[in-house]
């Protein structure tokens, strides 16, 4: 039985859980890459700022299995002396492994930091989150290192670890845990939606973050973060709403079946077209109640009414009123996209369907005349044959990439990177103000 829908949700819950430490001076460290997603949650409810923590186990040089100690950045390393000694691992064997272990740490944290500066920990409370732990061995190492860089206190937050684990940590000064069964399974095991965490989605969730810490500097005008809900047909769905400083064009996104404004895939798309200054409506379209009948999930025509409905509650909104719109679609919420496109006086500037279902629009197709880009995977070949046949049935600019390798949900590295620019690249074309003063659409 799942716990969690995903890390987000996870995070949102761990936040709450601590709650206490808002406004005294916290650091949230998340463990690359999965802790990371739950990290950023945290953050965002403590309003503090996130880091990573990264360590590398030390393994011993003829049995690199069997690990002798780890490091951390700034010089920091815990070895287990009985282990070094038992294996006679000499000085300079000890050397040669933390050289090369220290590079591949360093390479690792460049790589996600951007040449940003580590957070400072001096005297400070640093909460350290994963997406839960099994044995807890890398969460210790974790705790070591940070209190080597200096924090005054170690808490150590997951969403789920076993019952024994809770006891095991004495590098951590407390230790929480949402839920801690007695017969753990393996973390996965606990949330609905387990998919892998990319190094993208790790660099765009601190960029994130870093552009929030800035926001909120004194004298900075802000912009607006916030959940938001939308009435129509007599219930209420919900979503979560992001606009930059002098927001010109929203991005709304219709999910596809058995996925959600939470979506780990989605978030990271809209963290990219955030980091481009574009907007971003990530919305649930059917009700939690509603999601129990699986037909919903398909009604295409009752899911792009109700994209049409939130694209006028932006028009109505001051903020977004003079704003252009664009649809991002995955799975079946590119049909209901391309749908709500198709309607008389739909204002709709541009789409972009991720390995979307263009071909449940049907009809209403050949009506579409927002410039839409399709993206798919080379491996997701009976997706692609139906996107190819919507393709036959449009008048509107399309444009297809495929991506190579890439499967329907583009969990192989790198592809959904290559998602989250191709739609950047395509939405800044067509909903600014000066492309769109250039004329008529061009199609790359």
């Amino acid at each position: 039985m799942y716990e969690f829908r995903d890390r987000v949700e996870a995070g949102r819950k761990l936040g709450l859980a601590l709650a206490g430490l808002r406004g005294k001076d916290v650091v949230v460290l998340g463990l690359p890459r999965g802790g990371v997603p739950v990290a950023a949650e945290v953050a965002k409810a403590l309003d503090a700022p996130l880091d990573v923590i990264v360590v590398r186990k030390l393994g011993v040089p003829f049995q690199p299995e069997v690990a002798m100690g780890a490091i951390g950045e700034g010089g920091a390393r815990v070895l287990d002396r009985r282990v070094v000694s038992v294996a006679r691992v000499t000085e300079d064997d000890l050397r040669t492994v933390e050289a090369r272990e220290r590079a591949l740490l360093e390479s690792r944290l460049e790589r996600y930091r951007q040449g940003r500066a580590p957070k400072d920990l001096t005297g400070r409370t640093a909460v350290i989150v994963d997406d839960g732990i099994a044995t807890g061995s890398t969460a210790r190492v974790a705790c070591k290192v940070a209190r080597q860089l200096g924090a005054a206190r170690v808490i150590l937050a997951v969403p789920v670890a076993p019952e024994q684990a809770m006891d095991s940590v004495p590098e951590a000064d407390q230790v929480l845990s949402l839920i801690s069964p007695r017969n753990f399974q393996a973390v996965g095991y606990y949330y609905r939606d387990f998919s892998p965490t990319s190094d993208e989605e790790v660099v765009h969730l601190l960029d994130a973050a870093a552009r929030r810490g800035h926001r909120d500097r004194p004298g900075q005008v802000a912009g607006v973060d916030q959940d938001i809900n939308i009435a129509v047909d007599g219930v209420s769905i919900n979503g979560d709403l992001h606009l930059p400083e002098q927001c010109r064009a929203v991005v709304v996104f219709a999910h596809g079946s058995g996925s959600s404004r939470h979506s780990p895939r989605n978030r990271y798309v809209a963290s990219v077209l955030q980091g481009a200054g574009l907007g971003t409506l990530l919305l649930d379209l059917l009700t939690p109640a509603e999601e129990v009948n699986r037909e919903n999930v398909f009604d295409i025509p009752l899911l792009a009414g109700r994209l049409s409905a939130a694209t006028r509650w932006l028009n109505g909104r001051e903020d977004t009123a003079a704003c252009r719109v664009g649809y991002f679609g995955a799975s079946t919420g590119a049909g209901a996209a391309l749908w709500a496109a198709a309607e008389p006086g739909a204002q709709v500037a541009a789409v972009v369907s991720r390995g979307g279902r263009p071909d449940l629009a049907g009809p209403r197709l050949a009506a579409v005349r927002a410039p839409t880009l399709l993206l798919v995977g080379g491996a997701d070949t009976q997706v692609l044959a139906l996107n190819r046949q919507a393709m036959d049935l449009m008048r509107a600019p399309v444009h297809l990439e495929i991506i190579p390798g890439a499967t329907h949900l583009f969990e192989e590295p790198g592809t959904l990177g290559q998602v989250a620019a191709l739609a950047r690249e395509w939405f800044s074309r067509y909903l600014t103000p000066e492309a769109a003063a250039e004329g008529a659409p061009r199609v790359s």
